[in-house]
């Protein structure tokens, strides 16, 4: 009667077992699933942070091409005898300040947009982010 006993016993934790097994195999089918979509969004969130990027960098050289053709508008108004004249003194004046601080700063090689917060760019930049398959290694072992 002991031994029967026991495996009952044996049996029922054999069983209980399996249902544990089952569950955590469907646990992880589940987790897996959710990893996989993750990993699709990831690629896709890298793929738009490099287009922004781009748009960005285009955007930025749009604004210093335009930013020069000012510049010399402006320098050639202000060398011309007769452009000076054709302008009112307050004209004049708003044209050397603009020519001056915004338009200045603008010819320095490799300026970035002031509108753009650059200390984090190193968080959007998309080389920065990379997925780590060591951990995954080490689970699947």
């Amino acid at each position: 009667i002991q031994i029967a006993r026991c495996f009952e016993a044996t049996r029922q934790r054999c069983c209980r077992l399996e249902r544990d097994g089952r569950w955590a195999r469907e646990q992880l089918a589940c987790v897996e699933a959710e990893r996989a979509a993750l990993e699709v969004k990831l690629k896709h969130a890298r793929n738009q942070v490099e287009v922004e990027m781009k748009k960005r960098h285009r955007a930025e050289a749009e604004l210093e091409k335009q930013e020069r053709k000012l510049q010399l508008v402006l320098e050639f108004l202000m060398r011309e005898p007769w452009g000076s004249g054709m302008l009112s003194g307050e004209q004049c004046s708003v044209l050397s300040a603009l020519a001056g601080r915004r338009l200045g700063a603008a010819l320095v090689p490799g300026r970035r947009s002031s509108a753009v917060d650059e200390s984090c760019q190193s968080l959007l930049s998309h080389s920065d982010i990379s997925y780590d398959h060591t951990e995954d290694d080490v689970v699947r072992s």
